[in-house]
């Protein structure tokens, strides 16, 4: 699974950062917390122990999809009885509104401590 990521990060940000999801961001947020997303993914798609980093992902809305109808992993599958295609459109709108994160060096209390 990381493999497939880092893929989809090295080899489509210009790709990503050009899809227009048609997705509606709030939806999105409910669907992601009512399906449990987060409890993998993290509230604000930050990723965890057993959930890839979702927000600002390279991925764009169609490969999203096609993620989430088969995974690879210990990710279960979400067919279309499940999660619709517009369900997860509305997803993808979501993770893309979060705030890219940080880098170490930007955030203060990590300086103090080195």
């Amino acid at each position: 699974m990381k493999k497939i990521l880092l893929f989809f990060v090295i080899a489509l940000p210009t790709l990503a950062a050009a899809q227009s999801s048609n997705g509606n961001a709030e939806n999105g947020k409910r669907v992601f917390m009512k399906q449990n997303c987060y409890y993998c993914h993290g509230t604000t798609g930050q990723g965890g122990r057993d959930g890839a980093r979702l927000a600002q992902t390279a991925l764009n809305v169609q490969g999203l999809i096609r993620y989430v109808r088969k995974p690879t992993g210990g990710m279960p599958a979400f067919t279309e009885k499940i999660l619709s295609d517009q369900e997860l459109t509305d997803i993808y709108a979501y993770l893309k509104s979060l705030p890219a994160a940080k880098a170490p060096k930007d955030i203060p209390l990590l300086e103090q401590i080195r």
